[in-house]
């Protein structure tokens, strides 16, 4: 989810990363998607903090804080199970996002690309690779309401806005947020391309 979220432990799955196994990293010359490593971590708050800043004067105030995202609060999404992935290219860590299975939902989490290179397609081909791995009958993000771009930006692949019954439903099975995050959010579903397999 591109907000900052934790999530209930006793809620968490294991992802089934068979198909990664399978599925080779994404090699274009010197860019690439790959798994992020704890020598990593830095540059991931980085990545993260520095495009969540498109979000200060949009979302409500009483949800924006800084950092965006604290050490302790990345460390605890990945001892919950989320798993990082980037764009690098040159060696240089461009964007981010994870990838969370739960139960019978894929959730993707965190997706950000830094300012200067956001519109590039680096978000584009992180979420298509993300989806591609997904081994659940549907794949789920959630972020602001007043995130209209990042919204559009998901609409365009697919993702579906869901009811608000049912936004809440879910953000309360899937995500541990505040009361007040899951009044300010919206959730977004597509069927994966796992399911259109089967």
């Amino acid at each position: 989810m591109p907000y900052n979220s934790s999530n209930n432990h006793n809620r968490r799955g294991s992802l089934n990363i068979s198909r990664e196994a399978r599925t080779p990293l994404l090699p274009v010359s010197n860019k690439m998607i790959r798994s992020l490593l704890p020598s990593d971590f830095g540059a991931i708050l980085k990545v993260i903090n520095d495009a969540a800043q498109a979000y200060k004067g949009v979302i409500p105030d009483d949800r924006w804080k800084e950092p965006y995202m604290s050490a302790e609060e990345l460390k605890e999404e990945i001892e919950a199970g989320v798993r990082f992935l980037g764009w690098v290219e040159g060696g240089h860590l461009l964007g981010v996002t994870g990838i969370q299975a739960l139960k019978d939902t894929t959730l993707i989490r965190h997706a950000y690309v830094l300012p200067g290179c956001q519109g590039s397609g680096t978000g584009t081909r992180l979420l298509e690779y993300l989806m591609g791995l997904a081994e659940t009958p549907e794949i789920l993000v959630g972020t602001w309401a007043d995130a209209t771009w990042a919204i559009r930006f998901y609409e365009k692949h697919g993702f579906k806005l869901v009811s608000s019954r049912e936004k809440d439903r879910l953000l309360q099975t899937y995500w541990n947020i505040p009361e007040r995050q899951i009044e300010t959010s919206v959730v977004l579903r597509t069927i994966s391309s796992f399911q259109l397999k089967v």
